[in-house]
């Protein structure tokens, strides 16, 4: 089957999660192309605003040919480089099926904006599409506004929604989160996003006797992840006597809103700020740890707690964690803003001595390994593809 995937985000900002994907449907024996069109803000970083190449491209990653484009958006006009960029797409997709000829479908990842240009390519070329979500309505309604009812994108997204032969969730509450803005009448199914099993394997950890624990949290620096509660519940759990650390990861933990706000919430110290870390330094990070904790205030499927629980270690976390994701002997939630329940799950998890990290980690395999996402991403594609 021919499958042409259009990503909403792509590298150098994110979309990791399409290639992945990609990949997984090549090795079903899938003939398998990306086609990115990556809208560059000179906001975010000026050098590659200016710098990453003019001109459409054909390039290889991963063994996955990619038909890339890098558009120069304008700053503060929403509406004209969404449109443009709609546009852009669809003039690459002409070009694409001149080369390659007519996809059997297109995988859109996100309805926004990849999943309306699937659907007025579709419309145009009668090509099915299936939209995979990734996104929470946390992002949505930061964009939208209060009265996102009367967005302008709204009506586009919705019916990118509706005329998808399928959309895939990434949990069964992701569609109920969203319905606010896009309703539910549409087909959908659940599949979980990939994680690299074998790259974050599992490792015995060492016995806890004389030693500190350590937590790890992998999370940007944003209020969406709750930072200010964990920083809360560390300081509690410290002045209790509990002999642990902290260490932190990801995009804005060494900078200086996080440094003051860490300085003033957990004075007593522990905490371990790492900034942005690669794949194989998240992987070196979580083979240190005893256990993840996120104090997140929105997530669709936080890849981070599926990687730490593949190497083997449970984790604490906030109730908008999918069921899907809640591993019985790996999971402990409590309520979301409440740092005294953090902070008495992670004291908890200190004392916690009989650990099945292999049981925890087969777990995940069976949920969100390549292998398994591929097939039954394959069913749905193949499914949306008959006549």
């Amino acid at each position: 089957m021919h499958i042409l995937e259009i990503p909403s985000f792509f590298p150098p900002y994110g979309g990791e999660f399409c290639l992945e994907q990609a990949k997984a449907l090549k090795n079903e024996g899938h003939e398998v192309r990306i086609l990115s069109n990556v809208q560059l803000s000179v906001k975010r970083s000026i050098r590659q605003f200016l710098t990453l190449p003019r001109g459409s491209r054909f390039q290889t990653s991963c063994g996955i040919e990619v038909y890339q484009t890098f558009m120069r958006g304008m700053p503060k006009v929403v509406r004209p480089n969404v449109r443009r960029w709609l546009n852009i797409v669809q003039r690459m997709y002409a070009t694409y099926e001149l080369r390659y000829g007519r996809p059997d479908v297109i995988h859109a990842h996100c309805a926004k904006w990849a999943g309306v240009a699937a659907m007025l390519i579709g419309r145009q070329q009668q090509v099915p599409y299936v939209i995979t979500e990734h996104l929470s309505s946390e992002i949505f309604r930061e964009e939208f506004g209060e009265h996102y009812e009367a967005a302008w994108q709204v009506p586009m997204l919705r019916a990118a929604y509706q005329s998808a032969q399928n959309v895939v969730m990434v949990s069964s509450e992701q569609a109920d989160d969203l319905s606010p803005f896009f309703g539910k009448d549409y087909h959908h199914v659940v599949i979980s996003n990939i994680i690299d099993t074998d790259f974050f394997a599992f490792r015995e950890r060492p016995p806890l006797d004389g030693r500190e624990y350590v937590f790890c949290c992998v999370a940007h620096f944003i209020p969406l992840k709750g930072y200010d509660v964990l920083f809360r519940a560390f300081e509690l759990l410290r002045s209790r006597g509990c002999r642990a650390r902290l260490l932190i990861a990801g995009n804005g933990t060494q900078g200086r809103p996080c440094t003051r706000q860490m300085k003033r919430l957990a004075p007593s110290g522990g905490i371990t700020a790492l900034g942005q870390l690669s794949r194989e330094e998240v992987r070196q990070l979580l083979y240190q740890s005893d256990c993840m904790v996120l104090a997140s205030r929105s997530e669709a499927q936080p890849l981070s707690l599926l990687e730490a629980m593949s190497t083997g270690i449970p984790y604490v976390a906030t109730s908008c964690i999918p069921q899907s994701m809640r591993i019985e002997g790996a999971s402990h939630i409590v309520a979301m803003d409440d740092v005294n329940a953090l902070a008495d799950a992670m004291m908890e998890r200190c004392s916690e001595t009989a650990i099945d990290g292999r049981r925890i980690a087969g777990k995940v395999k069976d949920m969100a390994s390549p292998w398994m996402v591929g097939r039954s991403l394959s069913a749905v594609l193949e499914q949306a593809a008959q006549p």
